[in-house]
């Protein structure tokens, strides 16, 4: 051990090794039902060249690295050791914004990048990111992007993985690797842009699109140093409209309609519990705000950029009341104890601390998965069903449908929100409801945990092609190790 750490102060330094109690149990345990090990030590990089010593080291050494970039609480556990003799690799450091691009609308973040520091940083050359619904303020991007959390606005969503680009990878084989446009070299950001290379193309190099390979991954085939974002101008006016209903399934087909003709902006499905849960702070008044709201709304921001701002966001509001009209729904810019403003502020922006989705029973597990919007009736219908069979209460729950990839597939999601006497049972229910809907057909495109096991036993096939890619680009598996498949 003590020569293990000798290597490791050799690498990144003195100050940025940590093997105290109270740091190791922070990094072996997180949010979500997954258990973890106690890793051996903390590490915090600073740049791609002590990363790439790291995973050399690692490779001589067979230790064993968990990549984290995100801040606590973590959810699904990816970030934990699931094997023993570990070495986290803490990124939150690297917290460098390389360059805002206002031209080509793309900027270039290291990892420990967050949510909250980049919107803060782009508003200066007038641009924004597109993110995920009320990320926490010390989310990764980065993270946020490998992992595809589903973002708010899917019309600019081209790919599953956008806004991600191009990356820097330090892949398991110790090799540094540039995808994208970037990867057609010189191996040096700096001397690309001083010839006019703009790291937004995300093919490369050649016609192979490598970032894929750790998209989705869970830091199992490599780390990533720096990443291209694609930005989006930010509107000199908004509006906010919800269309409320009773019914989802007229919400869902006025959904169709809306994504096919690419209006609005911000395009959100909510029940009453997941937005009382985004606007309320508190258990009472999340109670409150749930009674008086339908049990069904639909939220949509409208932008206005360039020229005649105005008349472009009023001309898309009309479309809008044209389109729920057709499907027998109204369009309303306020509802009982929710204004506009309110949700408007709450989307635009990241989740206020603590994390939103706690503050109702302190504490929320999360299922969700990718479908199409005409199927998350039935799978809506088989949650409260196993709610009730359990004794948890439906009315909990929340949900949260999120178009994607402009409107042709879903990220569907139940948030079952939970005190310490809830615990175990809303792990069982987490458990059964994550068995059954796979058989039903949910998709989990990021299988954590529980969710891997139950997608790869079915897909043989996929299973040993990422074995064979895993043999490839991390031979001695020594990044994050259990995680995917096994």
């Amino acid at each position: 051990m003590e020569s293990m750490k000798e290597d490791l102060v050799g690498i990144v330094g003195q100050d940025n090794v940590f093997d105290d109690h109270a740091t190791l149990d922070a990094y072996a345990k997180d949010e979500s039902f997954e258990m973890g090990i106690r890793p051996w030590f903390v590490v915090k990089p600073s740049n791609a060249d002590q990363i790439q010593k790291l995973v050399k080291w690692a490779n001589e050494t067979s230790t064993p690295l968990v990549p984290v970039s995100s801040g606590p609480p973590h959810f699904y556990g990816d970030s934990i050791p699931s094997v023993a003799g570990a070495v986290i690799v803490d990124l939150s450091g690297m917290n460098k914004i390389l360059r805002v691009d206002r031209r080509n609308r793309v900027c270039v973040i290291e990892p420990g990048v967050t949510y909250d520091q980049l919107e803060k940083e782009l508003a200066k050359s007038g641009l924004r990111v597109t993110m995920p619904l009320l990320p926490k303020k010390n989310k990764s991007v980065v993270a946020s992007l490998l992992e595809r959390q589903p973002t708010i606005i899917p019309k600019y969503q081209y790919s599953l993985t956008e806004p991600l680009r191009n990356c820097g990878v330090i892949f398991g084989n110790g090799e540094m690797q540039y995808s994208g446009e970037a990867g057609n070299g010189p191996y040096d950001i700096s001397t690309q842009w001083k010839n006019g290379s703009v790291q937004i193309d995300p093919k490369g190099p050649s016609a192979t699109d490598f970032h894929k390979l750790v998209s989705g991954a869970q830091g199992s085939m490599g780390i990533v140093f720096w990443t291209s974002v694609k930005c989006e101008v930010l509107p000199s006016t908004r509006k906010l409209v919800m269309i409320p209903s009773d019914d989802l399934h007229r919400i869902i087909k006025f959904a169709y309609e809306i994504s096919k003709f690419r209006i609005g902006d911000e395009f959100v499905i909510v029940n009453k519990t997941q937005l009382a849960n985004i606007v309320g702070k508190k258990s009472e008044e999340i109670q409150s705000i749930k009674k008086q709201l339908p049990a069904w709304i639909a939220i949509i921001g409208v932008a206005g950029r360039d020229l005649i701002p105005d008349e472009k966001v009023n001309i898309m509001v009309e479309d809008i009341k044209d389109f729920a009209q057709k499907h027998g729904l109204k369009v309303e810019t306020g509802l009982p104890k929710v204004s506009n403003t309110q949700v408007l502020d709450a989307i635009l922006n990241t989740s206020d601390e603590p994390y939103y989705k706690y503050n109702y029973k302190g504490a929320c597990q999360e299922l969700f998965f990718m479908t199409t919007m005409d199927k998350t009736p039935r799978f809506i219908d088989k949650i409260y069903d196993y709610a009730d069979k359990m004794a948890y209460a439906a009315n909990d729950i929340g949900v949260y449908i999120q178009p994607l990839h402009q409107g042709t597939s879903c990220h569907c999601e139940f948030d079952f929100p939970y005190d310490k006497e809830e615990r175990e049972q809303v792990k069982e229910l987490y458990v059964r409801a994550s068995k059954e809907l796979i058989d039903d057909g949910a998709y989990y495109s990021r299988p954590y945990g529980l969710w891997s096991s139950l997608v790869f036993r079915r897909d043989a096939d996929s299973r040993e092609i990422l074995k064979k890619l895993k043999k490839i680009f991390d031979p001695n598996n020594i990044m994050n190790p259990g995680k995917l498949v096994v």
